[in-house]
């Protein structure tokens, strides 16, 4: 379930968990919408991605292509963030 600017997961234990929405984009090659996250509670390196439905609904990445695309898309993200703190 995504809201403004978090989003809950379930983990492997059933526990519920919230996230933090760091952004979100759409990829027109893959005509997908992804979210990239983070566990405040977590290493502040640590940083999650996932696909998600107009319902909210977290999807998987599926494969090593649209992987890379993802990571393509978080480095520029991180590149911008830095810069922004300089």
């Amino acid at each position: 379930m995504l809201d403004s600017n978090s989003l809950y997961i379930t983990d492997e234990n059933g526990v519920e968990k919230r996230m933090i929405i760091l952004f979100t984009f759409d990829s027109e090659d893959y005509g997908r919408q992804y979210v990239v996250f983070q566990d405040p509670d977590g290493e502040e390196t640590e940083i999650f991605a996932s696909a998600y439905t107009d319902e909210g609904d977290l999807m998987p990445i599926e494969s090593e292509e649209e992987w890379e695309m993802v990571e393509e898309v978080i480095n520029t993200f991180a590149d911008d963030e830095e810069e922004v703190d300089e």
